[in-house]
Protein backbone atom coordinates (compact mmCIF):
# COMPACT_ATOMS: atom_id res chain seq x y z
CA UNK A 1 0.00 0.00 0.00
CA UNK A 2 1.73 3.07 -1.67
CA UNK A 3 0.35 6.09 -0.24
CA UNK A 4 1.68 9.14 -2.37
CA UNK A 5 1.04 12.89 -0.93
CA UNK A 6 0.13 11.61 2.64
CA UNK A 7 -1.05 14.14 3.94
CA UNK A 8 -4.57 15.40 6.37
CA UNK A 9 -6.41 12.21 4.43
CA UNK A 10 -2.99 9.65 3.98
CA UNK A 11 -2.65 10.17 7.26
CA UNK A 12 -6.23 8.99 8.37
CA UNK A 13 -6.17 6.66 5.39
CA UNK A 14 -2.82 4.64 6.38
CA UNK A 15 -4.34 4.52 9.90
CA UNK A 16 -7.49 2.64 8.81
CA UNK A 17 -5.60 -0.06 7.11
CA UNK A 18 -3.14 -0.39 9.81
CA UNK A 19 -6.23 -0.84 12.12
CA UNK A 20 -6.91 -3.59 9.70
CA UNK A 21 -3.13 -5.16 10.15
CA UNK A 22 -2.19 -3.92 6.75
CA UNK A 23 1.21 -1.88 6.53
CA UNK A 24 1.19 1.26 4.89
CA UNK A 25 4.06 3.46 3.22
CA UNK A 26 3.34 7.10 2.68
CA UNK A 27 5.23 9.81 0.46
CA UNK A 28 5.73 13.23 1.87
CA UNK A 29 8.26 15.95 1.65
CA UNK A 30 9.42 17.47 5.02
CA UNK A 31 10.97 16.25 8.05
CA UNK A 32 7.93 17.11 9.98
CA UNK A 33 5.83 15.59 8.23
CA UNK A 34 8.36 12.39 8.28
CA UNK A 35 7.42 12.07 11.90
CA UNK A 36 4.12 12.61 11.84
CA UNK A 37 3.93 9.68 9.35
CA UNK A 38 6.49 7.63 12.40
CA UNK A 39 4.34 8.08 14.78
CA UNK A 40 1.24 6.42 14.00
CA UNK A 41 3.46 3.35 12.31
CA UNK A 42 3.30 4.47 8.41
CA UNK A 43 6.66 4.07 6.78
CA UNK A 44 7.95 7.29 5.37
CA UNK A 45 9.72 8.23 2.72
CA UNK A 46 11.11 11.75 2.59
CA UNK A 47 11.07 12.86 -1.56
CA UNK A 48 10.86 15.38 -3.82
CA UNK A 49 8.08 14.73 -6.74
CA UNK A 50 9.71 17.01 -8.74
CA UNK A 51 13.15 15.54 -8.80
CA UNK A 52 14.64 11.56 -9.10
CA UNK A 53 11.61 9.31 -8.29
CA UNK A 54 14.16 6.52 -8.29
CA UNK A 55 13.60 6.16 -4.23
CA UNK A 56 10.05 5.39 -4.81
CA UNK A 57 9.40 1.46 -4.26
CA UNK A 58 7.51 0.62 -7.18
CA UNK A 59 8.66 -3.02 -8.16
CA UNK A 60 5.29 -4.89 -7.05
CA UNK A 61 3.30 -2.12 -5.89
CA UNK A 62 -0.16 -3.45 -7.30
CA UNK A 63 -2.05 -0.07 -4.77
CA UNK A 64 -1.32 3.17 -4.93
CA UNK A 65 -3.14 6.08 -4.16
CA UNK A 66 -1.75 9.71 -5.12
CA UNK A 67 -3.01 12.31 -3.23
CA UNK A 68 -0.54 14.65 -3.84
CA UNK A 69 -1.08 18.56 -5.36
CA UNK A 70 -0.18 19.26 -8.55
CA UNK A 71 2.02 22.21 -8.83
CA UNK A 72 1.73 25.90 -7.97
CA UNK A 73 1.00 27.39 -11.29
CA UNK A 74 0.25 26.74 -14.99
CA UNK A 75 -2.32 24.42 -16.76
CA UNK A 76 -0.59 21.37 -16.70
CA UNK A 77 0.15 18.98 -13.53
CA UNK A 78 3.77 18.23 -14.55
CA UNK A 79 4.32 16.59 -11.24
CA UNK A 80 1.75 13.15 -12.14
CA UNK A 81 3.40 13.35 -15.50
CA UNK A 82 6.90 12.92 -13.91
CA UNK A 83 5.17 9.67 -11.66
CA UNK A 84 3.41 8.28 -14.60
CA UNK A 85 6.89 8.86 -16.42
CA UNK A 86 8.63 6.95 -13.20
CA UNK A 87 6.02 3.89 -13.68
CA UNK A 88 6.54 3.23 -17.53
CA UNK A 89 9.86 3.28 -16.96
CA UNK A 90 10.05 0.91 -14.12
CA UNK A 91 7.44 -1.37 -16.22
CA UNK A 92 4.66 -1.09 -12.74
CA UNK A 93 1.25 -1.49 -13.89
CA UNK A 94 -0.96 -0.71 -10.36
CA UNK A 95 -4.33 0.22 -9.10
CA UNK A 96 -4.22 3.95 -8.94
CA UNK A 97 -6.79 5.64 -6.84
CA UNK A 98 -6.76 9.87 -7.78
CA UNK A 99 -8.33 12.49 -5.74
CA UNK A 100 -9.35 14.94 -7.97
CA UNK A 101 -12.00 18.21 -7.48
CA UNK A 102 -15.09 19.20 -7.99
CA UNK A 103 -13.93 22.48 -9.52
CA UNK A 104 -13.67 20.30 -12.33
CA UNK A 105 -17.39 21.01 -13.17
CA UNK A 106 -16.97 24.88 -13.28
CA UNK A 107 -19.53 27.24 -12.48
CA UNK A 108 -22.64 25.16 -12.77
CA UNK A 109 -25.32 27.95 -11.78
CA UNK A 110 -26.85 25.92 -8.58
CA UNK A 111 -27.49 22.80 -11.03
CA UNK A 112 -27.56 19.40 -9.63
CA UNK A 113 -24.42 17.68 -11.24
CA UNK A 114 -23.66 14.03 -11.63
CA UNK A 115 -20.49 12.29 -13.34
CA UNK A 116 -22.31 12.93 -16.92
CA UNK A 117 -21.93 16.68 -16.41
CA UNK A 118 -19.33 18.23 -19.37
CA UNK A 119 -16.45 19.73 -17.33
CA UNK A 120 -15.54 22.99 -17.81
CA UNK A 121 -13.17 24.23 -15.06
CA UNK A 122 -12.89 27.93 -14.76
CA UNK A 123 -9.55 28.01 -12.32
CA UNK A 124 -5.90 27.19 -13.13
CA UNK A 125 -5.89 24.86 -9.98
CA UNK A 126 -9.32 23.27 -11.45
CA UNK A 127 -7.76 23.20 -15.02
CA UNK A 128 -4.23 21.06 -13.47
CA UNK A 129 -6.36 18.50 -11.75
CA UNK A 130 -8.40 18.16 -15.26
CA UNK A 131 -5.14 17.79 -16.90
CA UNK A 132 -3.89 14.73 -14.34
CA UNK A 133 -7.35 13.15 -14.67
CA UNK A 134 -6.42 12.80 -18.74
CA UNK A 135 -3.15 11.89 -17.87
CA UNK A 136 -4.44 9.40 -15.44
CA UNK A 137 -6.37 7.83 -17.79
CA UNK A 138 -4.29 7.40 -20.94
CA UNK A 139 -1.64 5.99 -18.87
CA UNK A 140 -4.13 3.70 -17.74
CA UNK A 141 -5.31 2.65 -21.21
CA UNK A 142 -1.84 2.41 -22.75
CA UNK A 143 0.20 0.75 -19.70
CA UNK A 144 -2.60 -1.40 -18.52
CA UNK A 145 -2.70 -0.45 -15.44
CA UNK A 146 -5.86 0.96 -13.43
CA UNK A 147 -7.32 4.10 -12.39
CA UNK A 148 -10.16 5.16 -10.26
CA UNK A 149 -11.08 9.32 -10.15
CA UNK A 150 -12.39 10.33 -7.31
CA UNK A 151 -13.90 14.23 -7.87
CA UNK A 152 -14.02 15.38 -3.91
CA UNK A 153 -15.98 18.42 -2.71
CA UNK A 154 -14.69 20.61 0.07
CA UNK A 155 -13.04 18.43 3.04
CA UNK A 156 -14.28 19.46 6.47
CA UNK A 157 -12.89 17.43 9.96
CA UNK A 158 -11.24 17.53 12.94
CA UNK A 159 -8.19 20.32 12.28
CA UNK A 160 -9.72 21.03 9.10
CA UNK A 161 -12.23 24.04 10.48
CA UNK A 162 -12.00 28.14 9.31
CA UNK A 163 -11.21 28.73 13.33
CA UNK A 164 -8.66 31.11 12.99
CA UNK A 165 -10.41 33.12 10.21
CA UNK A 166 -13.08 33.15 12.35
CA UNK A 167 -10.74 34.51 15.28
CA UNK A 168 -9.60 37.18 13.20
CA UNK A 169 -12.98 38.40 12.30
CA UNK A 170 -12.57 38.06 8.85
CA UNK A 171 -15.83 39.12 6.97
CA UNK A 172 -17.87 36.44 4.91
CA UNK A 173 -20.78 37.76 2.46
CA UNK A 174 -24.77 37.29 3.77
CA UNK A 175 -26.41 33.63 2.83
CA UNK A 176 -29.13 34.74 0.84
CA UNK A 177 -26.11 35.97 -1.90
CA UNK A 178 -23.66 33.05 -1.22
CA UNK A 179 -23.72 30.12 -3.74
CA UNK A 180 -24.11 26.49 -3.31
CA UNK A 181 -21.09 24.66 -2.21
CA UNK A 182 -20.38 21.01 -1.24
CA UNK A 183 -18.71 19.33 1.75
CA UNK A 184 -17.31 16.09 2.77
CA UNK A 185 -16.21 14.83 6.06
CA UNK A 186 -12.57 13.29 6.13
CA UNK A 187 -13.85 10.09 7.85
CA UNK A 188 -16.33 9.48 5.05
CA UNK A 189 -13.21 10.79 2.30
CA UNK A 190 -11.50 7.85 4.22
CA UNK A 191 -14.39 5.27 3.65
CA UNK A 192 -14.86 6.21 -0.02
CA UNK A 193 -10.91 6.04 -0.76
CA UNK A 194 -10.91 2.56 0.21
CA UNK A 195 -14.01 1.38 -1.11
CA UNK A 196 -12.39 2.80 -4.49
CA UNK A 197 -9.38 0.55 -4.25
CA UNK A 198 -11.15 -2.47 -3.45
CA UNK A 199 -14.96 -2.04 -5.60
CA UNK A 200 -14.26 1.34 -8.20
CA UNK A 201 -14.50 0.39 -11.96
CA UNK A 202 -11.74 1.04 -13.71
CA UNK A 203 -11.42 4.03 -15.95
CA UNK A 204 -14.37 5.40 -13.80
CA UNK A 205 -14.94 8.63 -12.03
CA UNK A 206 -16.51 9.00 -8.78
CA UNK A 207 -18.16 12.29 -7.46
CA UNK A 208 -17.46 12.68 -3.38
CA UNK A 209 -20.09 14.24 -1.48
CA UNK A 210 -21.97 14.29 1.46
CA UNK A 211 -24.85 14.74 -0.78
CA UNK A 212 -26.28 17.88 1.26
CA UNK A 213 -25.20 20.90 -0.49
CA UNK A 214 -25.30 24.58 1.61
CA UNK A 215 -23.40 27.67 1.31
CA UNK A 216 -20.20 28.74 2.42
CA UNK A 217 -21.60 31.53 4.76
CA UNK A 218 -24.14 29.32 6.14
CA UNK A 219 -21.06 26.62 7.02
CA UNK A 220 -19.07 29.26 8.67
CA UNK A 221 -22.12 30.57 10.91
CA UNK A 222 -22.43 26.75 11.92
CA UNK A 223 -18.73 26.59 12.49
CA UNK A 224 -18.60 30.14 14.69
CA UNK A 225 -21.81 28.82 16.51
CA UNK A 226 -20.30 25.46 17.82
CA UNK A 227 -17.31 26.68 18.64
CA UNK A 228 -18.71 29.95 20.45
CA UNK A 229 -17.09 32.09 18.22
CA UNK A 230 -18.40 35.58 16.68
CA UNK A 231 -20.03 35.06 13.47
CA UNK A 232 -18.16 36.49 10.21
CA UNK A 233 -19.48 39.93 10.30
CA UNK A 234 -21.16 40.31 6.88
CA UNK A 235 -20.19 42.60 3.69
CA UNK A 236 -21.53 42.66 0.26
CA UNK A 237 -21.26 40.44 -2.68
CA UNK A 238 -19.80 43.52 -4.58
CA UNK A 239 -17.36 44.58 -1.76
CA UNK A 240 -16.43 40.77 -1.27
CA UNK A 241 -15.17 41.30 -5.03
CA UNK A 242 -12.77 44.12 -3.20
CA UNK A 243 -11.87 42.56 0.17
CA UNK A 244 -12.14 38.78 0.07
CA UNK A 245 -8.58 36.47 -0.65
CA UNK A 246 -8.67 35.49 -4.59
CA UNK A 247 -9.25 31.31 -3.45
CA UNK A 248 -12.22 32.20 -1.34
CA UNK A 249 -13.40 34.65 -4.09
CA UNK A 250 -12.78 31.70 -6.46
CA UNK A 251 -15.26 29.74 -4.87
CA UNK A 252 -18.38 32.50 -4.38
CA UNK A 253 -17.93 32.51 -8.24
CA UNK A 254 -18.93 28.72 -8.81
CA UNK A 255 -22.23 27.82 -7.45
CA UNK A 256 -22.99 23.76 -8.36
CA UNK A 257 -24.47 20.89 -5.93
CA UNK A 258 -22.99 17.03 -6.22
CA UNK A 259 -25.00 14.38 -6.95
CA UNK A 260 -23.29 11.64 -5.30
CA UNK A 261 -25.71 8.83 -6.03
CA UNK A 262 -23.05 6.73 -8.20
CA UNK A 263 -20.60 6.89 -5.34
CA UNK A 264 -22.91 5.81 -3.13
CA UNK A 265 -24.41 2.93 -5.13
CA UNK A 266 -21.38 1.80 -6.98
CA UNK A 267 -18.77 1.61 -3.83
CA UNK A 268 -21.54 0.97 -1.42
CA UNK A 269 -20.53 3.63 1.17
CA UNK A 270 -22.46 4.49 4.03
CA UNK A 271 -21.43 7.63 4.79
CA UNK A 272 -21.05 8.70 9.17
CA UNK A 273 -21.61 11.83 8.71
CA UNK A 274 -24.03 13.23 5.85
CA UNK A 275 -24.93 16.34 7.37
CA UNK A 276 -23.00 19.08 9.08
CA UNK A 277 -25.11 19.06 11.87
CA UNK A 278 -24.09 15.24 12.14
CA UNK A 279 -20.37 15.81 10.99
CA UNK A 280 -19.61 19.39 12.68
CA UNK A 281 -19.76 18.76 16.58
CA UNK A 282 -17.65 15.51 15.86
CA UNK A 283 -14.86 17.79 14.22
CA UNK A 284 -14.82 19.71 17.79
Amino acid sequence: MLIIGCGYIGRGLGARYLLDGEPATGVVFSLESTLQLRKIGIEPIALDLDKSLEQLPLEGEKRIFYFAPPPDSGIRDTRIGRFLGALRKRRCSPRIVYISTTGVYGDCQGDWVDESRPVQAGTDRARRRLDAEHSLLEWGLQDEGEVVILRVAGIYGPGRLPLARLRQGLPMIHESEAPWTNLIHADDLVSVCEAAMKRGTDGEIYNVSDGNPGNMAHYFNLVADLAELDRPPIISRAKAQKGLPATMLSYLRESRRIDNSKMLNELGVTLQFPTLGQGLPDCL
